[in-house]
C-alpha cells in the first residue's frame, strides 16, 4: 500500500525593507532564535550565488538574508532584496498565495500589545473566542512593523478545529 505521510513544514521566508530591524523584531517580541545572523549573498559563481539565479532569474545583483527558527524549530528565513516595494494592499486575501502566518501564545492579548508597542498593529479592534462562553481558544489578525499579516491563535491548530469551530446551531 502506497500511504502518503504528512509532512513536516520546514520554513518560511518573508521579505522585508528593513532586515536588521525585522531581527531584532522578530527575536525581541516573538523570541525567536537567531540561527545565522543577516548575510549579504551576491550573484556570482559561488553555489549560494547560482543557486539564487535558479530561483530569482538573472540579474537580482544582491540581498540580505537572516535565518531564524521558532520555538518548535521552524526556520525562518527574512529577505531584504535592493529595491524592495511594499505591495499598494498587504492584504489582498482574495488573490492566490499565502496571506498570512500564525502563531500561538497563551497570552493573545499581551503579545497582540508587544506587537502594537513595537509598530505593528491590530487587523481587528480585540480578539476573537471560537467557542464563546464555552472554551478559551482565542485568535487575532495582526500586522508586523514590515507589513506581514500575522495571526495569534491561544491554543494550537489541532485543539482548535477538532472540535468544529464552524458548527452552528447554537
Amino acid at each position: 500500500m502506497n500511504h502518503t505521510y504528512p509532512r513536516t513544514f520546514s520554513h518560511i521566508g518573508i521579505s522585508v525593507k528593513d532586515l536588521d530591524a525585522a531581527v531584532k523584531f522578530y527575536t525581541e517580541v516573538l523570541g525567536w532564535y537567531l540561527i545565522m545572523p543577516p548575510t549579504t549573498i551576491t550573484e556570482d559563481e559561488s553555489a549560494i550565488g547560482e543557486m539564487c539565479t535558479d530561483v530569482f532569474g538573472a540579474g537580482w545583483e544582491h540581498f540580505r538574508i537572516a535565518h531564524l527558527s521558532t520555538g518548535d524549530k521552524i526556520g525562518v528565513e527574512i529577505f531584504e532584496f535592493k529595491n524592495q516595494e511594499d505591495p499598494q494592499d498587504n492584504f489582498e486575501y482574495w488573490k492566490t498565495g499565502i496571506f498570512h502566518f500564525c502563531v500561538q501564545d497563551p497570552d493573545v492579548e499581551g503579545l497582540a500589545e508587544k506587537i502594537v508597542a513595537a509598530g505593528g498593529k491590530k487587523r481587528m479592534k480585540a480578539p476573537r473566542f471560537y467557542y464563546p462562553g464555552e472554551k478559551p481558544y482565542r485568535m487575532i489578525y495582526m500586522e508586523d512593523p514590515f507589513g506581514n499579516i500575522l495571526e495569534i491563535y491561544s491554543h494550537s491548530y489541532e485543539l482548535t478545529y477538532s472540535a468544529g469551530a464552524y458548527q452552528s446551531g447554537k
